[in-house]
C-alpha cells in the first residue's frame, strides 16, 4: 500500500511539473523547430493569426501593443477595449518575422532585427539565451529573452489543453527595426534593436 501512495504521489508531482513547465517547453520547442525549418511543426505551436494581430500595432508604433489584451475574466472592461480599438496598419510586413529563420532569431533575444534573418548561420546558434519567466497563470504565461543591451522580447503562451500551450503574443522591444540589412563585423556584438541616440 505504501509502495501504491508513493507512486500516486510521485504521480501527481510529475503531472504538477509537467503542467508549470509546459510553456517552456513550447518555447524550447519553437527555437528547435525554428532552427529545423519546420513549417509544420511551428503552425502547431503557433497561433499565426493571434501573433500577426500582436504584432501589427507594434510595427504601426502603438506602445499599448507591447502586452497582449487581457482575457474578458482578468479585465472586462479592457478586453472589450481593445477589441473596438481601430486596426492598426503595420509599417513593416508583419509576415518577415514569422519565418522560421526570424523566429529562431527571435527566440534569441534579436528583437525588431529579426525580420532581416532570411537563412540560420552556425554563429546565429552559438548563443541560445535561456528565456526567463515574466508572468505565470493558470492559462496564460510569458517568458522574456534578452540581448546583451538589455533589451527583451516577451512571448506571451496561452493554454489550449491540459498541456498544450500555443504562442499567441510576441512584445517586441522598443525601437524600429532597421530598413536593410547591415552587416556586422566577425565578433561583434548583436544589435540591441534600441534606437540609436
Amino acid at each position: 500500500m505504501k509502495i501504491i501512495g508513493n507512486l500516486l504521489l510521485l504521480a501527481v508531482i510529475v503531472a504538477v511539473i509537467s503542467f508549470f513547465a509546459a510553456p517552456a517547453v513550447a518555447f524550447f520547442a519553437i527555437r528547435s523547430a525554428a532552427d529545423a525549418n519546420d513549417a509544420a511543426a511551428l503552425a502547431r505551436l503557433i497561433d499565426y493569426p493571434a501573433v500577426r494581430q500582436s504584432l501589427r500595432p507594434q510595427l504601426a508604433g502603438n506602445p499599448a501593443a507591447q502586452a497582449p489584451a487581457p482575457s474578458f475574466l482578468e479585465d472586462p472592461v479592457g478586453a472589450v477595449r481593445r477589441q473596438f480599438e481601430p486596426e492598426a496598419v503595420a509599417s513593416e510586413d508583419v509576415d518577415a518575422y514569422l519565418t522560421p529563420a526570424a523566429m529562431a532569431a527571435l527566440t534569441r533575444g534579436e528583437g525588431r532585427f529579426a525580420r532581416q534573418r532570411t537563412s540560420l548561420t552556425p554563429s546565429s546558434r552559438a548563443s541560445d539565451p535561456t528565456p526567463t519567466p515574466v508572468y505565470w497563470g493558470v492559462n496564460r504565461a510569458r517568458l522574456g529573452v534578452s540581448d546583451e543591451g538589455g533589451s527583451r522580447t516577451i512571448f506571451t503562451f496561452e493554454r489550449r489543453g491540459p498541456f498544450e500551450w500555443r504562442l499567441a503574443h510576441i512584445g517586441l522591444p522598443d525601437g524600429v527595426a532597421p530598413s536593410a540589412v547591415s552587416p556586422r563585423p566577425a565578433g561583434a556584438p548583436a544589435p540591441t534593436g534600441r534606437k540609436a541616440g
